[in-house]
């Protein structure tokens, strides 16, 4: 058999995420999806093993954005604690990721119910994301022993509001929520409300 080429590949995975930000994926089936990038139902299978392949794939390819913008926000020197989390926060519930956040939780729930190749995706939905949030929490002074324990809260009580303005729609009140957390973690680190400078955060 011959081996899958990792650029037609990553073409494919790039144009399924594009299709995905407009149209969403879930409720495709895989000819009409296929039609949509341009390519076959063979083609796709070929390369991801089925649709919940794909799907699995474009999920884990949003998310390593994400943590991507994550790095790009701790190596911006004018960004404190507070800035970086709200910078986060604004770009997790923009409505161009309300799509890639519908699949993921759809993904992760097929994943719980135990089926493949969902549940693959359940192996790095936690553990992809510890080491670059331990190293942010880390770089704004928080003790190496704790900063797993906090970047699992984080996480935690990001996708818990995450899936709360997805099933209610309410940007202002899941924004208060987020707001309230924030401020109770900041009190809770009066280091990291002042800044690394000992400045107070910029609002």
């Amino acid at each position: 058999m011959p081996r899958p080429s990792t650029d037609t590949r990553e073409r494919l995975l790039a144009a399924a995420v594009d299709y995905a930000a407009e149209h969403g994926l879930a409720d495709l089936s895989l000819r009409t999806l296929a039609a949509a990038l341009g390519t076959s139902h063979r083609m796709l299978i070929f390369h991801f093993g089925s649709k919940e392949g794909l799907l699995v794939e474009v999920v884990r390819a949003v998310e390593a954005q994400q943590r991507a913008l994550l790095e790009e926000l701790r190596a911006n020197p004018e960004l404190d604690a507070l800035g970086q989390m709200r910078a986060l926060w604004q770009q997790l519930t923009s409505p161009a990721l309300g799509p890639y956040e519908r699949l993921f939780f759809e993904v992760y729930a097929q994943g719980l119910l135990g089926k493949e190749p969902a549940r693959r995706l359940l192996d790095d939905a936690i553990d992809a994301w510890l080491p670059p949030i331990v190293d942010l929490l880390a770089s704004q002074g928080v003790p190496p022993d704790e900063a797993r324990a906090e970047a699992r809260l984080a996480i935690a009580v990001t996708r818990g509001l995450l899936l709360d303005l997805l099933a209610t729609g309410d940007v202002d009140a899941v924004g208060a929520a987020m707001d309230r957390f924030t401020a109770l973690y900041l009190h809770a680190r009066p280091g990291l409300a002042a800044g690394p400078s000992g400045s107070r955060p910029r609002r």
